[in-house]
């Protein structure tokens, strides 16, 4: 069997349509930056996967930004109550 460029179409436009997907995301760009971030290290981690994981993931959120977070959502579910009823009063006058 000869092989030529023929024979692989079929995966050739699907790997090239991935690819495609991959650096519109933006998945490309990421993954570039966090190798060349890597590469630069001077002094290379003992696990590349746990710094890849922690550069791509950002790390733990800081514990500032958890509690800020979490006050939020309590400012956001009390309004969400006081609208609630706000909604419940107009339905009753227009009923």
């Amino acid at each position: 069997m000869e092989f030529t460029a023929d024979n692989y179409k079929p995966a050739d436009s699907k790997r090239e349509e991935f690819r495609r997907y991959l650096e519109k995301s933006g998945v490309l760009d990421s993954l570039t930056k966090v190798l060349v971030a890597l590469y630069e290290e001077p002094e290379k981690p003992s696990s590349a996967v746990d710094f890849l994981r922690q550069h791509i993931a950002g790390g733990p959120p800081d514990n500032s930004d958890i509690e800020a977070l979490r006050l939020e959502i309590s400012q956001l579910k009390e309004r969400n109550k006081e609208l609630e009823i706000e909604l419940s009063i107009l339905k009753g006058k227009t009923s």
